[in-house]
């Protein structure tokens, strides 16, 4: 649920900041680069951009949710 919130913030954070090559970068964006750029790479290789979209944010978090319900059920079932 955590990585969601994490998602939902880089995306969030891109539409309000702009990187700037004259500027130091932006710690926060790093920090949130860093967490899911090695979960949203590999999403980016198989799905396609849509124009300047990029939809892998989007898909990442239906991953995790899909791998959350499965989990939950999984638990219920064992026990």
């Amino acid at each position: 649920m955590l990585l969601i919130y994490i998602i939902t913030a880089r995306v969030i954070l891109s539409w309000i900041i702009r990187p700037n090559p004259y500027a130091q970068p932006n710690p926060v964006v790093q920090f949130l680069n860093a967490v899911t750029e090695p979960l949203l790479r590999p999403i980016r290789r198989i799905v396609p951009r849509l124009g300047p979209f990029d939809i892998s944010p989007m898909v990442a978090i239906l991953i995790l949710v899909f791998i959350r319900i499965f989990m939950v059920r999984a638990v219920h079932v064992a026990f």
